[in-house]
């Protein structure tokens, strides 16, 4: 027995231009244009009340960028971040989404996934868009780094990483504040043999900032206290375990050994690290880290943190942006927000 065939499906009905309007009432589309901007007074009543009805039979209904980029705005803010895998970069995106929607405006979201390549690139594509201006948190190094020329024009906010020649408003940690806490809590623990883990510098302004202010921490302990950098490879799990069982032997004896890692990214790193040597958080090793992700509690007896303020460090990125769109002419501001330590079993 042979199936029907199924019945045609009838095609969507295009959706009226500006140009049907126009040809329904008889007019140019730069009368119906005047129309929906609500500038009826320059149309005769007649006119206006052909456009209208062509409006209504139509179903017409404006495209909202059209409409923006007739009054010089396109209400959308372009957000650039180095890594969207990074829980830091998640968190700040939805605190200055949220802003941003509060205000009326849309976020459009380039994600370099850490090329240094593409920031030139991310900057040219959004700006094809008429994005208004840009909140960037990138890496902010390379040959191709933005720069104010690379900017279309568009005022811009510079979150977490500095860009060197480039005078903007930047928001930020306080990164030098959150290092001083979280070296004195674990100083005043006990540990006296402390092993900071960066991902790489390569130029990277929160990761130099951090650095030197870990240097600073532990010259300012010695010689009771004594301190080294390492920086992480991603693809280097053997040169990470060779680092914390170096950290241990310098410990020796009767001296407690610390890591302190630069952001989420790291923590996760050192966490399977210690799973692969079989130590445990909080007796082999003590533990503080840079950003308080959602996990933090749940490994070991709990990772002690420094939790940023994510969702102001965004909100406030937006603000500044949109004080700049609404007229702000003042020169560059520097908002440094602090962090918080949230103690666990770790430390």
């Amino acid at each position: 027995m042979k199936s029907k065939p199924d019945a045609p499906v009838a095609p969507r009905p295009a959706r009226a231009t500006i140009a049907d309007v126009a040809r329904e009432a008889g007019v140019s589309k730069a009368t119906v244009s005047r129309f929906l901007n609500h500038r009826e007074r320059l149309l005769s009543p007649d006119i206006a009340a052909r456009v209208e009805a062509a409006v209504a039979k139509l179903a017409y209904t404006p495209s909202p960028m059209a409409q923006a980029l007739s009054h010089g705005r396109s209400r959308l803010i372009g957000l650039i971040v180095a890594d969207i895998t990074n829980p830091y970069s998640v968190a700040v995106l939805r605190g200055a989404e949220k802003a941003c929607q509060d205000a009326g405006y849309l976020v459009m979201l380039f994600n370099l996934g850490n090329d240094v390549n593409r920031e030139r690139e991310a900057i040219d594509a959004l700006a094809g868009y008429q994005v208004d201006g840009f909140i960037l948190n990138t890496l902010g190094q390379g040959a191709s780094r933005v720069d104010a020329e690379a900017l279309h024009g568009k005022p811009a906010v510079l979150v977490d990483r500095r860009h060197a020649g480039m005078h903007t408003d930047f928001v930020s940690l306080d990164n030098a504040a959150a290092m001083r806490a979280a070296c004195a809590h674990l100083v005043e623990g006990g540990f006296r043999e402390l092993l900071y883990i960066s991902e790489p510098q390569r130029g990277v302004s929160s990761r130099r900032e951090r650095t030197a202010a870990f240097r600073a921490c532990v010259e300012a302990h010695e010689p009771r206290v004594a301190g080294e950098v390492f920086e992480c490879a991603a693809d280097d799990d053997a040169a990470l375990d060779q680092a914390l069982r170096a950290l241990r032997k310098r410990a020796g004896r009767g001296r407690r050994a610390a890591v302190l890692a630069g952001n989420a990214v790291v923590t996760l790193r050192v966490a399977s690290a210690m799973a692969r040597l079989g130590w445990r958080f909080g007796e082999e090793l003590g533990f503080v880290g840079f950003d308080d992700a959602e996990w933090a509690p749940l490994i070991g007896p709990g990772l002690t943190t420094i939790a940023q303020p994510t969702d102001e460090i965004g909100r406030a990125a937006a603000q500044c942006l949109l004080e700049r769109l609404h007229g702000f002419d003042g020169a560059p501001r520097q908002l440094l927000l602090p962090g918080r330590l949230v103690v666990r079993g770790s430390s």
